[in-house]
């Protein structure tokens, strides 16, 4: 990106540091309305209508401004493009520029730089802090208050655990370990349960029980009034026992995927794959396909960075007067333009129309497009 020649390092330095004033002042600002008019509203009636206690209000304020930081981010190299490159114009640094022989797309490589670092620290926040903080803001209002949490399973729990096999060839392979499945839960106890349990590819034991918890000082499974059934090699019954109280080491994951499902801002890329895998195996497809979308939204947001980039620095770029208040009128008409349009095309995805892959990137897509397109035109 960077060219030799003195004179043109001097203007990369000088670009920079027209941008990073108001980049810095955008996020401060946009991050603290964010939170401010979204949740401090809400918290106050929490507090007073279902007393939340205070500290635990403030401690959901901090863990939530993450989220917001994330969302200012993009919205701060729009306000901080279009205002830096709209004050270049209307003062003719830019026509000095152009007049020394500087190509508009040469003038723009700082905001573009400025963008794509801008989108890797977006997509680390999003991916590595925003879901912990998110999780944590959750689990805080479910143990207050009992908020109700809408991704919580509470009946038809069905968790596979799976094993890496490797076979005579040294090759791999994923195999059922064990199987899960309760009627019901009720936040503590999982109830009406059949278990299965696989060695190899035998099954070798099935547990009915009825009613089950996870037990933090042993690191197993309490279960009561069951039975166990052991099989042979042959699939046959081999023996069966009947049980008041059994300790049975599995997985403490099918407790937590019961008791705390998280929505997919809650989080990471990672975790919400593997999700998606056992939404797969269980045949929700609703929620698969919702999980699907926004699990490629979050993946193509931290690139907005560089459509708001490419944008605001042509639309400042103008050969037209632009002031401060206009560059902020016409900042807020684009991202409300461009969530609009994130918003149907979502929309589109969770009725199965598009793609999730072509729900979330084609904004990103359009958006670029159209400031290549105001790029070249205003070259010209």
């Amino acid at each position: 990106m960077w060219l030799n020649g003195s004179i043109l390092s001097i203007m990369d330095r000088y670009l920079m540091a027209q941008l990073l004033p108001p980049f810095f002042f955008s996020v401060g600002l946009v991050a603290t309305l964010g939170v401010a008019i979204a949740y401090l509203s809400d918290l106050a009636n929490k507090i007073v209508d279902k007393h939340l206690p205070l500290i635990h209000a403030v401690e959901i304020l901090l863990l939530k401004v993450p989220e917001f930081v994330a969302y200012s981010l993009p919205i701060a190299v729009m306000l901080a493009t279009l205002i830096t490159y709209g004050r270049l114009s209307s003062d003719s640094e830019l026509i000095a520029m152009r007049g020394c022989g500087i190509s508009l797309y040469r003038i723009i490589a700082p905001a573009l730089f400025l963008s794509i670092i801008v989108t890797g620290i977006t997509f680390s926040v999003t991916e590595f802090v925003v879901p912990a903080a998110n999780y944590q803001a959750t689990s805080i209002l479910v143990n207050s208050i009992q908020e109700e949490h809408p991704f919580w399973q509470n009946k038809d729990i069905f968790y596979p655990d799976f094993q890496e096999i490797i076979l005579p060839d040294g090759s791999k392979e994923r195999r059922l370990k064990s199987l899960v499945y309760a009627e019901n839960f009720d936040g503590k106890k999982m109830k009406d349960l059949t278990i299965l349990k696989w060695t190899g590819n035998s099954l070798e034991q099935i547990v009915l029980s009825d009613n089950a918890t996870w037990n933090n000082e042993s690191q197993k499974w309490d279960f009561f009034n069951g039975t166990i059934y052991k099989l042979a090699a042959d699939a046959s019954l081999s023996q069966s026992s009947s049980f008041k109280h059994e300790k049975i080491a599995l997985p403490k994951a099918a407790f937590d995927f019961a008791m705390q499902g998280r929505d997919p801002y809650e989080m990471n890329v990672g975790e919400a794959k593997q999700y998606m895998k056992i939404l797969r195996l269980i045949g929700d497809t609703k929620k698969l396909t919702f999980f699907s979308v926004r699990t490629e939204q979050k993946i193509a947001f931290p690139f907005v960075c560089i459509v708001f980039g490419l944008v605001g620095s042509a639309l400042g770029s103008r050969p037209h007067q632009v002031s401060r208040a206009t560059s902020f009128g016409l900042s807020i008409a684009i991202i409300f333009t461009y969530y609009l349009l994130a918003f149907i095309m979502g929309s589109l995805g969770m009725i199965e129309i598009l793609s999730p892959l072509m729900a979330a990137w084609l904004p990103n897509i359009i958006g670029v497009g159209i400031g290549l397109f105001l790029i070249y035109e205003f070259n010209q």
